[in-house]
């Protein structure tokens, strides 16, 4: 069978590829690879067959996993130190049997996790829990702080969501490397526009009525979005249309997230995770609405659906 279409599948179990023909007709399975580690988000890029895997938690610490012949082989660099490595430290046959040593870490204890990968324009990028943001310029090897996001005056008031404060969504301009968003929840979107030395805030709405008959607490007030942002993306072409599936609703930007105007009407419900825009037409989205956040977090009636917009969510079906 034809294996073009490859499905890179993160568990907490590790890494899965989901091999399969343009037909659709039948599934070959790898995995699980990234010796079983907790994989949160996996990029590549196409061009190359380079492919990393990003996760891990309390017990490894946060690491990144690098392919560099499409999955075949993988070789971990690790962020940062877990419970693993105390338990190591004080038991030599543990240590040997995991195959640790004491070497530092590039980033001690910051961080726990990564929540998200970005390829782009030479660059990886990759978001942490708690939030941060770091970055490569040599395809994984060794990894830098991108401090200007963490520096931001806003930062000591940023709050986590359930999952706690996680940056799980980086968006790249195609074109213009200096420009880059990140989702946080619970603290909004941010935007660099040169290289995330700086950056700005934007969750203010277009029309701040919009605050005016929500009372639920992740609903948009004070003239912004709620802060809970779960998924964003940019749709393609020069302008910076951007699109988010909010805790609370569903949201489109056509100016790089200096405003938000709410597409939520016509969807069955404000919640859910995934906001998906097509390569080539940027006023076609999917997204998945779940019930609600104190409801179960399942398909409205327990009947799983994808609603689909071709009108930048002016209507939906």
């Amino acid at each position: 069978m034809s294996h073009d279409l490859h499905l890179l599948v993160g568990t907490t179990k590790g890494l899965f590829i989901v091999h399969g023909g343009t037909d659709r007709n039948g599934w070959d399975v790898t995995g699980p690879l990234c010796d079983g580690w907790p994989i949160n988000h996996v990029a590549g890029c196409a061009r190359t067959g380079h492919l990393w895997a990003a996760g891990g938690g309390d017990f490894h610490g946060a690491g990144v996993w690098h392919s560099q012949d499409r999955g075949q082989t993988w070789a971990l660099t690790r962020l940062t130190r877990g419970a693993m490595d105390q338990w190591a430290a004080n038991d030599p046959d543990f240590a040997a049997m995991v195959g640790w040593d004491d070497r530092p870490l590039p980033f001690g204890d910051d961080f726990a996790q990564i929540w998200s990968l970005s390829f782009a324009h030479g660059r990886l990028y990759a978001g942490t829990k708690p939030a941060g943001l770091v970055a490569s310029a040599d395809m994984g090897a060794t990894w830098e702080k991108i401090p200007g996001l963490t520096d931001h005056p806003s930062a000591k008031d940023w709050q986590g969501g359930a999952a706690g404060l996680v940056l799980h969504s980086i968006v790249h301009h195609p074109e213009d490397a200096q420009k880059i968003w990140v989702g946080i929840s619970a603290a909004g979107v941010f935007a660099t526009e040169d290289g995330g030395k700086t950056w700005d805030r934007r969750n203010r709405l277009s029309n701040a009525e919009s605050c005016g008959h929500h009372d639920h607490p992740a609903a948009p007030r004070d003239g912004e979005t709620g802060h809970c942002v779960h998924n964003m993306m940019r749709a393609p072409g020069h302008a910076d249309l951007l699109y988010q599936q909010n805790h609370h609703g569903v949201w489109r930007s056509p100016d790089g997230g200096r405003s938000w105007d709410d597409i939520t009407a016509g969807l069955p419900s404000t919640f859910g995770f995934p906001i998906r825009v097509h390569p080539r037409d940027g006023a076609t989205i999917w997204t998945i609405p779940l019930n609600g956040d104190m409801a179960g977090r399942f398909p409205p009636d327990g009947a799983a659906a994808v609603w689909r917009s071709r009108d930048g969510g002016q209507t939906w079906a």
